[in-house]
């Protein structure tokens, strides 16, 4: 069985037509517009041209943001604001964004907290990733619980490798998943 390649951008430098797909992220809460919009009316063109596939995505920088938010230039929403942070991901849902991406950042103290995940989770149908700070089986399992679909675990790998932390949480998403 083949398995997909899509591209997590950073830029168009990392557009190939090796890939099948690209992850078409717009950073709703930046206040740079190269990161919201114009990026992508630049690499339009060329994801057409070579027949990658895009996949709009809502991209959402949780506080503390870390270096994303910093390099992103975003107005990070704060953990305590579940209502901001649903309204935001509503938003990339009625845009047409067919998955949310709610990121803390990588190395993030704590992951993005489960009451956000939840508060977006009730008020979107599509798909919630959740990314940043998750270090452990115990940090996956209330994200899972509250609704994320899938986890982004950046910060685990770079910090201690594909060991038994990492195995921690791919096999709790496992048992969300109820394999």
């Amino acid at each position: 069985m083949a398995v997909p390649v899509v591209i997590f951008p950073q830029g168009l430098d990392s557009i190939s037509p090796a890939a099948d797909a690209v992850l078409f992220m717009s950073l709703l809460n930046s206040r740079n517009l190269d990161l919201v919009v114009r990026a992508h009316a630049r690499a339009a063109p060329m994801i057409r041209s070579i027949g990658l596939e895009p996949i709009p995505m809502g991209y959402l920088v949780i506080a503390p943001g870390m270096r994303v938010g910093e390099v992103g230039q975003v107005d990070v929403i704060p953990r305590d604001d579940p209502a901001g942070a649903a309204g935001y991901a509503l938003a990339a849902q009625y845009l047409g964004m067919r998955f949310v991406y709610l990121e803390a950042g990588s190395g993030a103290p704590n992951p993005v907290p489960a009451t956000l995940v939840r508060a977006v989770r009730e008020v979107v149908s599509i798909p919630v990733i959740v990314g940043g700070g998750i270090r452990s089986r115990a940090d996956a399992q209330p994200l899972l619980e509250a609704g994320a679909n899938a986890l982004v675990t950046g910060t685990i790998a770079e910090e201690e490798g594909l060991g038994e932390a990492f195995r921690g949480i791919v096999e709790e998403v496992g048992r969300a998943r109820g394999r």
